[in-house]
């Protein structure tokens, strides 16, 4: 059974953490996404963090990355151990104009970070260990400190070893208020994924060659809030706020609401103009927010079902209680617009993105012999899976270079548009994720979309999407496709906005 982060011994993949900055300093190369820097943690040069203004109004926030016990399987299964940033759910709520100020401690056994997933923050926010940040080693801690441009539903994970770490539970959720013209009278946060855990409560093998090279592991424990079909009570004849989180590391959902009518109000936490659902599909990191109206008979359920599947398979159940509200005909209300630039499509430069299969095998750093003269292979050092399948325009990650962080895939002119075409060669789903942008998907070789913003979306098999945006944003960002076993074998690399 795989151990947890939180409770590895000394292994040869850790081996590489007790040597510190003698390994480090080697400046050997790079791995999964963890790119050792040349120099080593103390000569790498970061980033800069933004400046917090005197008269800033901040949420404090303590984030601490520890081991806990979570009643996942069904009685008389005993507790699962499993990964969290507190003893219990973890949703950060902010109003707009906030900063977050976000106080990390790492209490595991391996290096970890924090990723604001879908956040438009500077880059020396975004959490990535050795691009944007020294990683966070077990007992160190990192302040994290930004200003949400945006509002919306976010969450936050690691990004190193991220099929052990969130494969185990360690994520959060992050919402910034002020969106909305009208208020709902309940807003609830649904948060999907599945767990590898058998009956009894113990993982499965969390990644597997077959699982890596195709479509992804799947686990059997289907959740909503770390529960099984768990019905949450709202207010009879009440407009409910549904944010739809798939925080899963290979599941796709397609969302269906049946018992009510329900819109579609937001996208990866950006506001859409209201469409009426049928169903919406979400890949592994993408969000859809809802609005509707419960029904007035209290004990009325309504269902959230995943029409992904072979037979629809419930997820979790509205129930109506108390007294019914009181309220005019239900017309679903259209959030704030965002404050996201506007891309200029008329004469933008296109850039392809290819998704393949990997034609040859990562360019690794050579073997590590440790003090003990035992060998650590670099693939099992830090977070990189040995094996590779897949690469972006021909280039697996890690590329060619032993010293230093792979070149950019491809740089941006900051303050021009560009329109990125996403090929997917592949016979399998790829939902691809930008940092540190947030992107408008205007077409598909497949038909007719709902021109929406979004941080990922969803590039079938054989199809081309082309999503647009304006390089605002500069540094050095990470894009990769959100299986995370894609990610963690080869379907990663760096984009450069100067």
């Amino acid at each position: 059974m795989p151990r947890l982060p939180g409770q590895n011994p000394v292994t040869r993949r850790r081996a590489i953490y007790s040597l510190g900055g003698v390994v480090l300093a080697a400046g050997l190369g790079y791995a999964g996404g963890c790119a050792l820097a040349k120099g080593g943690k103390g000569s790498q040069t970061y980033p800069q963090a933004p400046v917090m203004p005197a008269d800033a109004k901040v949420h404090k926030q303590t984030l601490t990355a520890i081991r806990r016990s979570r009643q996942l399987a069904a009685p008389p299964a005993p507790p699962t151990d499993i990964l969290g940033y507190s003893d219990g759910p973890t949703i950060i709520r902010l109003q707009q104009g906030e900063w977050l100020e976000a106080a990390f401690t790492n209490r595991l056994h391996e290096h970890s970070t924090i990723h604001w997933h879908g956040i438009r923050l500077p880059n020396a926010m975004d959490g990535v260990p050795y691009l944007t940040q020294a990683p966070v080693m077990p007992g160190e801690s990192f302040t994290y400190r930004f200003q949400p441009p945006d509002t919306g539903t976010f969450f936050f994970h690691p990004h190193c070893s991220t099929v052990e770490q969130l494969g185990h539970g360690l994520a959060g959720i992050l919402i910034v208020e002020g969106d909305e013209v009208r208020p709902h009278d309940h807003d609830l946060v649904c948060v999907y994924r599945d767990w590898r855990i058998d009956k009894d409560g113990k993982y499965q093998p969390l990644m597997t060659d077959a699982g890596a090279s195709k479509a992804g592991t799947f686990g059997d424990h289907r959740t909503i809030n770390d529960q099984v079909q768990p019905v949450f009570k709202v207010p009879a004849g009440g407009d409910v706020r549904v944010r739809f989180l798939n925080v899963d590391m290979s599941r796709v959902v397609d969302l269906g609401i049946v018992g009510a009518d329900a819109w579609v109000i937001a996208t990866d936490g950006n506001p859409l103009p209201p469409q009426k659902l049928k169903s919406w599909r979400l890949g592994p990191a993408m969000r859809a927010d809802l609005t509707l109206r419960m029904p007035h008979v209290a004990g009325t359920r309504i269902q959230l079902v995943n029409y992904y599947s072979a037979q629809p398979i419930v997820m979790a159940e509205l129930e109506a209680e108390g007294t019914p509200l009181d309220r005019p005909a239900f017309v679903p209300a259209a959030l704030k617009p965002a404050s996201i630039p506007e891309p200029q499509i008329d004469g933008a430069e296109t850039f392809q993105l290819r998704l393949s299969a990997s034609s040859a095998p990562a360019d690794l750093p050579p073997d590590l012999v440790l003090p003990d003269g035992s060998v650590l292979r670099y693939a099992d050092a830090l977070c990189l899976s040995p094996k590779t399948f897949w690469a972006l325009n021909g280039q697996p990650w890690p590329s060619a270079s032993h010293e230093v962080l792979p070149p950019p895939l491809v740089t941006f002119q900051r303050g021009k548009t560009y329109i990125v075409e996403i090929i997917n060669q592949t016979p399998h789903i790829h939902p691809i994720h930008l940092h540190g942008h947030t992107f408008k998907v205007i077409g598909s070789s497949k038909g007719d979309v709902v021109p929406h913003w979004a941080d990922t979306t969803i590039v079938a098999p054989k199809e081309r999407v082309k999503v647009a945006f304006v390089a605002d944003n500069p540094g050095d960002w990470m894009i990769h496709c959100h299986i995370i076993e894609h990610q963690e074998t080869g379907m990663m690399g760096i984009y450069r906005v100067a």
